[in-house]
């Protein structure tokens, strides 16, 4: 699981660490809240950056999230997904977007703009993005209409049982 805001412990961290959950039935495996990693996202080679890379490509499912910013995804999520190699980086994959906002306005802000991202660097995205509302997103029941829909077919693909460890 990876979210890419720029305060620590925000509420992309919580709502992707909840559709994670819901998804495979247990807490996520690896996450990353990207903004820990510092500096080191500003270039190539360092240590924790190559060691969240390593743990993020080697997954079989991953929640990848941001707030929606400007009417994109957050410049810390691009940094670090340019540490990962064009084509290859995520190849077997199986990633969902997810972004969350203050209003409709960028509902396809996932599948429009960071799906494509995910793509590029190998990823299988079989699913709709998801848009959250980060108002509502505990209360809505939006997680819980997604994953009813689509967690048998993320998990199929990935090979993650809802239960296994």
């Amino acid at each position: 699981m990876v979210a890419g805001n720029p305060k620590k412990g925000s509420r992309t961290l919580d709502a992707a660490t909840r559709l994670a959950q819901e998804i495979t039935g247990r807490a996520p495996d690896t996450v990353v809240d990207v903004i820990t990693l510092g500096p080191g996202l500003l270039g190539w080679g360092d240590q924790a950056v190559s060691d969240a890379v390593r743990a993020v490509a080697s997954a079989d499912l991953v929640v990848v999230a941001s707030p929606t910013f400007k009417a994109t995804y957050s410049g810390v999520l691009k940094l670090f997904l340019d540490q990962f190699a064009t084509g290859d980086g995520l190849r077997g994959v199986v990633a969902v977007p997810l972004m969350l906002g203050a209003g409709p306005a960028h509902a396809l802000a996932p599948d429009v703009l960071l799906k494509p991202v995910l793509v590029e660097l190998g990823a299988i995205t079989p699913a709709p993005g998801l848009y959250l509302r980060d108002s509502t997103y505990t209360t809505d029941g939006a997680i819980t209409g997604y994953t009813a829909r689509w967690a048998p077919v993320l998990t199929a693909l990935s090979g993650t049982q809802r239960g296994e460890t």
